[in-house]
């Protein structure tokens, strides 16, 4: 039986499924034909239905959850690991304004409509609507170019915005969990809900196997990593999967279906067009 798998070409996403889909572990008579996308691709692609296993923003599938379900395994939610917000200057308030005003009146850059990071930023501002989506990637030199005022920046950027002299002015995983006591749904990995439960479960099994064949040869970064890393030193690549993969990613838990919910009701909250669902975990 084959399956068409999303995710990113980031380490975190090409660590958990390296050994899935170059059959470095038995899948027991299951192929997978991965197809590498940004994250805001693979929401949109959610939306349509198009993939039979996906790696996606939690607002995508929370807008899709008539046709994927939740998995166990794969996902990506931690506790200081959230976006930031980040300015090409020291974020200094002028005397007549507080930062939240000046952030309201600023043009911000985020990596798309349906990410996490969009939702956190909205959470943490809710009066800022100037925004700006781009590719996650090109959020840095949107700031540093002048392109845009602020930036909400995600995955390895959080290793590299320094470098580039920007600043952090907020971090938005930090104000979820300050406001929230929840750690950071940031993304997860969802199967088509009208597929056969024995199948989701083993694919779910499947995951959780290859992360941990992934785990017992850590530190190893292998060549399939290093392929679509887009350049990253080995020591990025492993501050990247050190922060996102985590125990989580083996099994989400209580604790983490409890802060997925509770983030889903913060949605639903902004998204009362969106009808609730009561089943979203496999």
């Amino acid at each position: 039986m084959k399956f068409t798998l999303g995710f990113s070409p980031c380490p975190n996403d090409t660590f958990i499924f390296d050994a899935l889909v170059n059959q470095k572990i038995d899948t027991e008579g299951f192929e997978f034909n991965a197809i590498l996308e940004d994250v805001e691709t693979l929401n949109q692609w959610t939306l349509q239905g198009k993939l039979d296993i996906t790696k996606l923003s939690f607002p995508a599938f929370f807008r899709a959850t008539d046709k994927y379900v939740m998995m166990n395994s794969g996902s990506a939610l931690g506790k200081g690991v959230g976006p930031l917000l980040v300015t090409n200057s020291k974020f200094k308030s002028q005397k007549s304004k507080n930062e939240a005003e000046l952030v309201e009146e600023a043009a911000i850059a985020l990596p798309g409509i349906n990410t996490t990071a969009n939702l956190l930023f909205s959470f943490a501002y809710p009066k800022a609507t100037n925004k700006k989506f781009m590719i996650f990637s090109a959020i840095e030199d949107a700031v540093v170019n002048g392109e845009a005022d602020l930036g909400v920046i995600i995955h390895e950027n959080r290793f590299t915005y320094q470098q580039k002299g920007l600043h952090k002015v907020t971090d938005l995983g930090e104000h979820w969990e300050e406001k929230m006591k929840a750690p950071i749904p940031l993304g997860g990995i969802v199967i088509k809900r009208n597929m056969e439960k024995d199948i989701q479960l083993k694919v779910d099994r499947l995951i959780r196997k290859s992360l941990e064949y992934a785990f017992a040869n850590y530190p190893l970064v292998t060549d399939y990593v290093k392929a679509h890393s887009q350049a990253m030193s080995e020591e990025v690549m492993r501050k990247h999967i050190d922060l996102y993969v985590n125990n989580y990613s083996i099994d989400l838990g209580s604790d983490g279906k409890k802060a997925i919910q509770t983030l889903y009701d913060v949605f639903l909250n902004n998204n009362q067009d969106v009808k609730k669902d009561n089943s979203l975990f496999l």
